[in-house]
């Protein structure tokens, strides 16, 4: 339980005593430690309902909570309830926290299976820097939902289906460098497709034989599909090592084709049950009337008022379209997978497409909890977005390989005497995780300038602060004559320092679970920072090593637990520490 559960518990006790109902408090953290640790505008809140006076009831609230050992409590303004939690408290908590693997963390997910939707780059095609923040944030997500007890299945739904085949088919066939594709497989599909591509525009012959060598795919041609099959596994080959070296897992690949067979029948579906209707040749899914236009996903305002806005789910040509595919998706996700939730970690220029895809499956019965978590751009330091020189995306590879290279050559200036491997692993951690933490520290809605040189900093808002800062603790313990074992040990809280270190160590169990309830990694990454913050202050103002028993153990545990805790939090944003830096 966490010191704000425990609170809660006794909030909501003495409230039942006093109103004779049982009632959930409102209680956070105090933005101003000035006015205590945890603040309550319960009181406030309740007094207009029972039309008495704030302060009154505050009162009353006070003269019935027990709170123990736990805290203080005082009226302030007017009506709130504010708690500070006992030096005492605090330290009875922390060790605690040192028996605890889960650091204070609840498991409110217990029971609940969610799938989550992220990455998805489209096959034969480079990923670049855009698909940082779908990738990234999606594991990150993955990684905390499965610590708080969800049932996550992480599903890649790559597009490896569509009209591009047509040209890599041809390609494959012309113009394909064996050696090559070997070697670097996604660069090798990205030239024959982008040389068919420019042959097209100038000759409509080129055109033509790719359109036909695409039907011929789509009818099930037993080249192109082989040739098709060959296509996705070397590209996931090449995609696998981008995974790899990002540390991301996917329990599935299923992509778009995955879905072909399941298209004509849903669509005949919808028509039978008067869910969708022809309109010009098109099979389409139409507003039924039942919200308000404005927020209709199915209805769009222009200067004659409001229209029409369907959703296509098959082209007059016959054709199927992303919102059909991503129906069948939903159908599978929940039939066949008895997902709870299903999280869809896509940029926002999206959102108009999930809302539609939403409403249609829920009046198609596939009812479920789904969540667009949608995300900004990435702006280079001119704040456009990220291109390189010849206007193409920037790859993912190159911003990797850039990170890397710069974390390097900064360790090198800092730590000459790191060589060779050693220096290579650090630089790894250290890049990888640079690049990552400056995406989750981000709101996920806002665009953001990717900065090298503020990215890479040792100080500031960065992963190498933060990885430099668990270095720093773990060299404490390599100066001891023996190990030392935080286990047994009696906390001692008397600074102000490290009252609040042990302060901010207690509310990790409490931020966590935080981040899901609006998708937001950056309330970790800002905690941890807050963290850093505090032990480097404690660490300045408290002496460890030269202190006399039992203040000593009691610091060298309060660096035990601040390097857990750090290391646990980075982990969950999926970044590594090093042993050194």
């Amino acid at each position: 339980m966490t010191l704000l559960q425990n609170l809660e518990s006794r909030l909501a006790s003495a409230l039942e005593k006093v109103l004779g109902e049982a009632i959930a408090p409102n209680i956070a953290p105090a933005a101003d430690l000035r006015f205590g640790d945890y603040q309550s505008n319960s009181a406030m809140v309740l007094a207009k309902r029972q039309k008495t006076n704030p302060r009154v009831l505050a009162q009353q609230i006070l003269d019935e909570i027990d709170l123990g050992e736990l805290a203080t409590a005082k009226i302030d303004g007017p009506g709130f309830l504010n708690f500070t939690i006992l030096p005492a408290a605090y330290a009875a908590h922390a060790e605690s926290l040192l028996k605890d693997p889960r650091l204070g963390a609840p498991e409110p997910g217990k029971g609940i299976r969610v799938v989550v939707d992220f990455s998805a780059p489209n096959v034969a095609k480079p990923m670049h820097v855009g698909h940082i923040r779908s990738t990234i944030i999606g594991d990150s997500l993955c990684r905390i939902a499965r610590f708080l007890g969800y049932d996550v299945i992480a599903d890649n739904h790559i597009g490896d289906w569509g009209t591009q085949f047509g040209m890599i088919l041809h390609g494959w066939k012309t113009l394909l460098d064996h050696d090559a594709l070997a070697a670097d497989p996604i660069t090798e599909l990205v030239r024959v497709y982008r040389q068919v591509n420019a042959s097209a525009k100038d000759d409509p012959s080129v055109l033509e034989t790719c359109k036909s060598e695409l039907v011929k795919l789509q009818a099930g041609d037993a080249e192109n599909l082989a040739i098709w099959q060959q296509c996705i596994n070397v590209s996931k080959t090449g995609l696998q090592k981008i995974y790899d070296r990002l540390d991301v897992r996917f329990d599935h690949w299923l992509g778009e084709s995955f879905y072909n067979d399941m298209l004509p029948g849903l669509v005949e579906e919808f028509v039978e049950k008067g869910l969708a209707k022809e309109s010009n040749g098109a099979i389409c899914v139409f507003s039924d009337g039942t919200k308000a236009q404005e927020q209709d996903p199915f209805k769009v305002h222009r200067e004659d008022g409001w229209n029409d806005n369907p959703a296509i789910i098959r082209k007059a040509d016959g054709g199927f379209l992303y919102a059909t595919t991503d129906l069948a998706t939903i159908k599978y996700r929940i039939d066949e997978w008895n997902a709870d939730q299903v999280w869809y970690v896509v940029g926002v220029p999206q959102q108009l497409h999930f809302r539609q895809i939403f409403e249609a499956a829920e009046r198609w019965g596939k009812t479920g909890d789904f969540r667009h978590i949608a995300f900004g751009s990435i702006l280079g330091e001119d704040r456009k977005l990220m291109k390189t020189r010849s206007g193409d995306n920037v790859g993912l590879v190159d911003v990797l390989e850039e990170s890397v290279e710069r974390a390097a050559a900064a360790i090198a200036e800092k730590n000459p005497d790191l060589q060779g491997k050693e220096a290579e692993e650090i630089a790894e951690i250290v890049g990888i995780g640079a690049a990552k933490f400056a995406e989750l520290s981000q709101n996920r809605l806002t665009d953001y300038v990717f900065a090298w040189d503020r990215m890479l900093a040792l100080q500031g808002d960065t992963s190498p602060y933060l990885q430099y800062s668990n270095v720093r603790i773990r060299s404490i313990f390599r100066k001891l004559d023996s190990e030392f074992s935080a286990e047994g040990i009696k906390i001692i809280l008397e600074k102000p320092e490290e009252i609040h270190l042990a302060r901010l160590l207690a509310r990790f169990g409490e931020v966590v679970p935080l981040v899901l309830e609006d998708y937001r990694p950056n309330l970790l990454t800002n905690y941890l920072l807050e963290l850093a913050r505090a032990f480097h202050s404690y660490f300045e103002a408290c002496p460890v090593l030269k202190s006399e028993e039992p203040v000593k153990s009691s610091r060298l545990a309060l660096c035990e637990l601040s390097s857990r805790t750090l290391e646990k939090g980075l982990g969950l944003l999926g970044i590594r520490c090093p042993e050194r830096m």
